[in-house]
């Protein structure tokens, strides 16, 4: 090995390639959802059909009418989402930690970060329902359409690995790793919980304010417990709860109850 690519392995992570980092790993992720989904909003605004009269479809249909192409696509998508926090667990490694050992992702305490994640979803999740059925009956939100999949053997599963799969992203990008970042970049705890709180909510703006407002809160929630319990493996069992009820609760409930909107 030569001396200059001995130096330039040898490089520290400055503030600088830090910085760069997390823009990058943001723009090939959620940061980029951000943008989408206002773009997105901006274009809600300016239908001429009011808010709650739109919808916003979550896991719709990649192939209508071809089923095992369809799942093949849904597959493709959620292995493909993944793809982030793979690339943040190499990054960690690179510096010397890693997923378990920095941001506590790992199963080492399973019925632990289970019981707590229950216990939040719970909390979290019977609020943020609320907040939606009266920010849409208000018109200032979307409707929600959870699940856009026909009914074969694979909708079930397939929505139980969307679910569990947007738990894992968020909360391993926008949680553990963000608030680590910018902790190594100089940010106090308050703009740092804010920073994330605001790219939470920025990538459900395309639901609504009530979408944008909700996450919002769920992230400063999130961001508290995550800095008392030192892990992420509590909440991304309650971001997968809380997916996994709103995902196949309005695949088995859509049309059969009166007080559940749908398009």
């Amino acid at each position: 090995m030569t001396t200059a690519s001995t130096e330039a392995s040898a490089r520290p992570l400055t503030r600088r390639l830090l910085g760069a980092e997390l823009l990058i790993v943001l723009g090939l992720s959620l940061g980029a959802s951000g943008v989408a989904a206002l773009i997105s909003f901006a274009g809600s605004l300016t239908e001429p059909l009011a808010l709650g009269k739109q919808v916003a479809s979550l896991n719709a249909s990649r192939a209508p009418g071809r089923p095992w192409l369809d799942l093949a696509w849904q597959l493709y998508y959620i292995g493909r989402g993944l793809m982030p926090v793979v690339l943040v667990g190499y990054l960690l490694i690179r510096e010397g930690s890693s997923l378990r050992n920095a941001l506590g992702f790992d199963l080492t305490r399973k019925l632990s970060d289970l019981g707590r994640g229950a216990l939040v979803a719970a909390g979290i999740g019977g609020s943020g329902l609320l907040l939606y059925l009266a920010a849409q009956a208000g018109g200032a939100n979307l409707t929600v359409a959870p699940s856009g999949l026909p009914e074969v053997w694979w909708r079930i599963p397939v929505l139980l690995l969307s679910a569990w799969q947007n738990a894992v992203l968020e909360e391993v990008v926008v949680l553990g790793y963000l608030l680590r970042r910018l902790q190594q970049l100089g940010w106090g705890w308050p703009a740092a919980l804010i920073a994330s709180s605001v790219l939470r909510g920025s990538y459900h703006l395309y639901q609504g304010v009530g979408g944008l407002v909700g996450n919002m809160v769920m992230g400063a929630v999130f961001c508290l417990l995550y800095r008392r319990w030192g892990r992420v493996m509590p909440l991304v069992a309650a971001h997968g709860l809380i997916d996994t009820v709103a995902f196949v609760g309005y695949a088995l409930l859509a049309g059969h109850v009166s007080w559940l909107p749908t398009p």
